[in-house]
């Protein structure tokens, strides 16, 4: 897709849309859209770092390369991360197109928190200052700590 035809957003705008999306997510209760919702705002938070980090290159047609894949080029720190959010990405799809039990309550949980987490390391990364969810956002049913950066 030629670049003038896709929509222009700053990494500022994209962290806040990231925000807004996790907040979405921490308040439903339906899984498959809490999991989808959380996996939107991770790629919100990794079209930041590229919006604020990648150059455009010249290039003839090649094959679609994902977000995912970009962004451990263009910051092999977050590589983990990448490949962390990429595997949930045919999950995500799932969920999006509304197949029955595609994740699990606990799934929907983890990601919403990994997202989060993510989102800050993005925010931090790039200098932005990022506002938290608020407090019930964070007490979601437990943490189980299972994502890259996870201690």
């Amino acid at each position: 897709m030629p670049a003038h035809l896709l929509p222009h957003r700053n990494p500022t705008e994209l962290l806040t849309l990231a925000r807004r999306d996790l907040a979405e997510a921490a308040g439903t209760d339906a899984d498959g859209l809490r999991y989808a919702t959380a996996h939107l705002a991770a790629l919100r938070a990794a079209a930041a770092v590229l919006a604020a980090l990648a150059r455009p290159t010249p290039r003839g047609r090649g094959r679609p390369t994902s977000v995912w894949a970009l962004l451990a080029i263009v910051t092999p720190e977050l590589s983990e991360w990448a490949t962390f959010f990429a595997i949930g990405a045919a999950k995500r799809a799932a969920a999006e197109a509304c197949i029955p039990h595609t994740v699990t309550t606990r799934e929907a949980d983890d990601l919403v928190r990994e997202a989060e987490r993510f989102v800050g390391v993005v925010e931090s990364r790039l200098g932005i200052s990022g506002q938290p969810l608020p407090v019930e956002a964070d007490v979601i049913r437990g943490s189980t700590g299972f994502g890259p950066l996870s201690g």
